[in-house]
């Protein structure tokens, strides 16, 4: 019986072959920003009310106009056909299935626009912005075409970070696997591919070009100081991600529950603030939203749902937080989103209880 995130990882660790496992768990460098995505949220505690009165709690959150029933979405994972056959057509299935959230759809999805726009449910496109501008305007084109509600913008990666699990394992994707959304070139080594490809010269400017091929909200996903946070906002995003891509790029840098309070401030409310990384459970979600986040985004947990049972999977991963989100709620005296706040956290004075051999959310 799968009745967490941490039971979901070790099944999908036990299925995957060990080389894939390593394409999607692991980090940049020694993968010190890895393991502080979700330590980051073991040095909180939560501080409950009593006698609230509480009821069942609301979850549901605006978010760029648009209702989500909670506050959660799925952050771009490329590649999906490496856990599953169906890959994203699996997750899109597997989200809408369990609630009305957003899922971001890779540059690099194994399968296409058209057919994933069919099924239903709120989808984002994720876009890397390529040195050959027409492929990219053309992705973006088909994602407007299919009715796609957003795009987000990678801004942390001119090329892939030094990923040593992918260099020792000598990494290539198998035959077979590719992204359905983009022709030509050469994607068996997604890193060599990036040094090739990738716009290495891309500056703020790219905000006004996106702008110019799209009507969609742009969202910035890669933001983790204020000083940029600033920048975004005032050069048109509609909204920024607090994201550090997963510990995979530059290693050594904050958590990004960290750096999250400066964002949200330096934001003050002028576009909505989501982040991404290390979200394990219910409870995280709460965390984040107390430090400054409008929403989060989930990530390797739905690869893990996807690996074990395909769109079952992913449901029952988006649903165990979903539960424990609400569960944490009640539990804490908030009645809906709109009551969670900076009191409800405060900083551990020592060590947060780690239990179980995957405490780490099967990262490490």
């Amino acid at each position: 019986m799968r009745l967490t995130l941490s039971d979901f990882a070790s099944s999908a660790e036990a299925v995957l072959a060990p080389e894939v496992w390593d394409f999607f768990e692991g980090g940049a460098g020694e993968e010190r920003t890895l393991a502080a995505n979700v330590d980051a949220f073991d040095r909180l505690w939560l501080r409950p009310l009593v006698l609230r009165g509480v009821g069942r709690p609301e979850t549901a959150t605006t978010i760029l106009g648009r209702r989500w029933d909670a506050p959660v979405a799925v952050a771009p994972l490329a590649y999906q056909t490496l856990a599953h056959a169906d890959g994203e057509l699996a997750t899109v299935r597997g989200i809408a299935a369990a609630a009305d959230v957003p899922v971001v759809i890779s540059t690099f999805a194994g399968r296409g626009i058209d057919e994933l726009a069919g099924i239903g449910g709120e989808l984002w496109l994720q876009v890397y912005c390529l040195r050959e501008r027409a492929i990219t305007r053309r992705l973006i084109e088909r994602a407007v075409d299919a009715g796609f509600a957003a795009l987000v913008l990678t801004v942390d990666t001119p090329h892939m970070g030094r990923r040593l699990r992918d260099l020792r394992n000598g990494f290539r994707l198998p035959i077979g696997v590719r992204p359905a959304n983009l022709t030509g070139a050469d994607f068996a080594n997604p890193a060599e591919h990036a040094k090739a490809e990738f716009d290495h010269g891309l500056d703020w400017s790219v905000v006004d070009w996106l702008r110019s091929v799209s009507p969609l909200p742009i969202l910035l996903k890669g933001v983790m100081t204020d000083i940029d946070a600033v920048r975004a906002v005032d050069a048109g995003a509609d909204g920024i991600i607090v994201s550090n891509h997963g510990g995979r790029q530059l290693d050594g840098v904050p958590a990004t529950l960290a750096v999250l309070p400066e964002i949200a401030d330096a934001v003050s409310g002028r576009v909505p603030v989501l982040l991404d990384g290390g979200i394990r459970r219910g409870r995280d979600v709460l965390a984040a939203l107390a430090l400054g986040a409008d929403a989060v985004l989930l990530g390797r947990p739905i690869l893990h749902g996807l690996a074990v049972d395909g769109s079952r999977g992913v449901t029952d991963v988006l649903r165990i937080v979903l539960d424990e989100l609400t569960d944490a709620m009640a539990l804490a005296g908030l009645r809906s989103i709109a009551d969670v706040g900076p009191d409800l956290v405060r900083l551990s004075r020592g060590p947060y209880p780690r239990t179980g051999s995957n405490a780490a959310g099967g990262q490490r």
